[in-house]
């Protein structure tokens, strides 16, 4: 097992205050062609909010399984949000071990999407207990969207394109679904993966981690460590940005294997498309791979044909298959 030293930090306040983009975009091409990850600093979100969103979750996690399942996911309806206890959400087929609660962007019951009855559209179901989580989790949402925004203007960048070109297609209402996972303490001698190996669905992934780490990412065939960094996110590419860029900028899968003997929390925030968008390659770009056979599940992700929703409740049919077949 490598070191995730190989991962490179950047830093993207550039991209937030406008002075320099094409020096962080080309730092961003090289990571999303080596690695498909890469860490960011200078990204502005409080570590003050950050600090209270960790010392809520953990909170929240050592409640009783009772008081939890308050707000279970099956309460959630078609919204798809609330908690989940461990081994419920599978991974290839197989049960991860980890509980969380999954969030997205809270809409009332007279949004358009609420009213008829979109799946993961809807209300949050907050926990009564810890008191602040609610407030918290939504500003924490609302500050790394705009992170999302900022790094995708130079993702833009990095493939030659104009740096509004994804908000002027397909995120000037980004689809966010925010998740915060417990991974409790797994023997060391343990086959039982946390998240067992995977990739993300949409555009692009941020992922706060707590000091525990486990997190490893394939990485040119082989799997490397993506150890935490102090008031970083790490960041990685979906299968939608994969498809658009023809395969120049693969998904690269990852996995989390919790052996460190202490909890661990991370805090995975996904930005994705418009839900209703249609996700087409850019421009004239060639594919690059269509080595789908060495994906983890044998997608083709370049001929998918449809709107962003089409794929994600395919792939989150498999996720929750009992909860999905009720919604």
């Amino acid at each position: 097992m490598k070191n995730g030293s190989e991962i490179p930090v950047i830093n993207i306040s550039p991209l937030i205050d406008g002075s320099d983009e094409f020096a962080v975009a080309s730092q961003i091409r090289a990571a999303c062609i080596e690695h498909g990850f890469f860490y960011v600093s200078g990204h502005g979100v409080s570590e003050c909010l950050q600090e209270k969103l960790e010392l809520l979750s953990s909170a929240f996690f050592r409640l009783s399984v009772n008081e939890k399942m308050e707000i279970s996911m099956d309460k959630g309806g078609k919204a798809w949000r609330g908690y989940f206890p461990v081994g419920d959400e599978l991974t290839s087929g197989k049960p991860d071990q980890k509980e969380g609660i999954y969030f997205g962007t809270e809409l009332s019951d007279n949004h358009p999407k609420v009213k008829a009855r979109v799946p993961l559209h809807g209300k949050n179901l907050f926990p009564k207990k810890p008191r602040n989580l609610a407030d918290v989790v939504l500003k924490y949402m609302d500050a790394v969207t705009k992170v999302g925004h900022a790094i995708l203007r130079g993702i833009a960048l990095s493939l030659e394109l104009p740096i509004n070109y994804f908000e002027a297609t397909i995120t000037k209402n980004p689809f966010i679904l925010f998740r915060i996972f417990h991974y409790p303490i797994q023997e060391k001698n343990s086959n039982m993966w946390g998240v067992g190996e995977h990739t993300d669905y949409g555009l692009l992934t941020i992922l706060k981690q707590d000091n525990v780490g486990g997190l490893q990412v394939k990485s040119k065939g082989n799997w490397i460590d993506a150890p935490p960094i102090k008031n970083t996110f790490i960041c990685n590419i979906g299968d939608m940005l994969d498809r658009m860029s023809g395969g120049l900028y693969l998904s690269t899968p990852h996995r989390v294997l919790n052996t460190s003997g202490q909890d661990r929390l991370s805090f995975p925030f996904f930005f994705d498309p418009d839900f209703d968008s249609v996700v087409k390659p850019i421009g004239n770009m060639p594919i690059m791979s269509t080595a789908t056979s060495k994906r983890w599940d044998k997608e083709d992700v370049y001929n998918f044909d449809g709107k962003y929703e089409d794929y994600v409740a395919r792939k989150v049919a498999r996720v929750f298959p009992s909860l999905f077949n009720k919604m």
